[in-house]
């Protein structure tokens, strides 16, 4: 059990590899010997279990607010029932508990989704040293005040012109949103090495993660990514990365 875990959240636009760096983020912090970890899909069309090799049985959209107020056992609060019925939609692995967004059923709307999640993440958050949370595409979760103000905020993002552009919204949204400056990071994702020099602007990333076969081969494979060899070239760079964020912590805590 911990004082207090550090909360790593993952933003940038689709496709940059959000989902991809948060699952070699859990792995890296397992190795070095901070499990548990708790892995949060935030997204709609989650995918982190795939990334983890984990099954998911239940998500967090598929529980409905009426059974609430409908189906809470006699002596039971609601308070406690919602612990309950959060912990069986918590899916327990070696190292890392993963919990999922999902998309709500019907018609319905995220409200109840997110606020279960806001919810259970304080009940919870004592229990693990490090959270990471791979967000949707956008800040609707830090906006809402779903997943609290993050420890550190990642920016993922591919170089080049057009991530550079989007990187710059996003930090001027967290910002305008509370979020110090110091507490925004850039990662640069499938970064090819050896072609021509890539237009970073002004950026300074706090880690620049490698085009890695690996992973394209995970991915065609459907094979979870987490588990690419130890050696390869983005295991590796998220793992310096996790060891950044480690000292991070210890700073923050001491």
């Amino acid at each position: 059990m911990t004082d207090h875990p550090f909360t790593i959240a993952l933003s940038g636009k689709g496709g940059t590899g959000k989902t991809t760096i948060s699952s070699l983020l859990v792995r890296s912090f397992i190795d070095l010997g901070h499990a548990p970890v708790l892995a949060v899909d935030a997204d709609p069309n989650a995918n982190l279990h795939e990334a983890l090799g984990v099954a998911v049985n239940e998500t967090l959209g598929s529980m409905r607010e009426e059974a609430f107020s409908r189906n809470i056992p006699p002596g039971m609060n609601r308070h406690d029932y919602v612990r309950y019925r959060f912990r069986q939609s918590l899916v327990e692995a070696n190292g890392f508990d993963l919990v999922a967004m999902g998309r709500p059923e019907g018609s319905g709307c995220y409200c109840f989704a997110n606020d279960l999640l806001s919810e259970c993440m304080l009940q919870l958050e004592r229990e693990y040293h490090f959270i990471v949370i791979d967000t949707e595409a956008g800040m609707e979760h830090i906006s809402r005040g779903t997943i609290g103000k993050p420890d550190l905020l990642l920016i993922v993002s591919d170089p080049g012109a057009r991530g550079l552009r989007t990187i710059a919204r996003i930090r001027e949204i967290a910002t305008q949103l509370g979020l110090e400056k110091e507490k925004i990071h850039v990662v640069f994702n499938q970064y090819k090495t050896g072609a021509a020099p890539i237009d970073i602007g002004e950026e300074n990333p706090i880690a620049i993660i490698p085009d890695d076969p690996a992973v394209e081969s995970a991915d065609l494979a459907a094979t979870p990514v987490s588990l690419i060899p130890p050696g390869s070239p983005a295991r590796v760079a998220v793992r310096e990365l996790a060891e950044k964020i480690r000292d991070m912590a210890k700073t923050n805590k001491n």
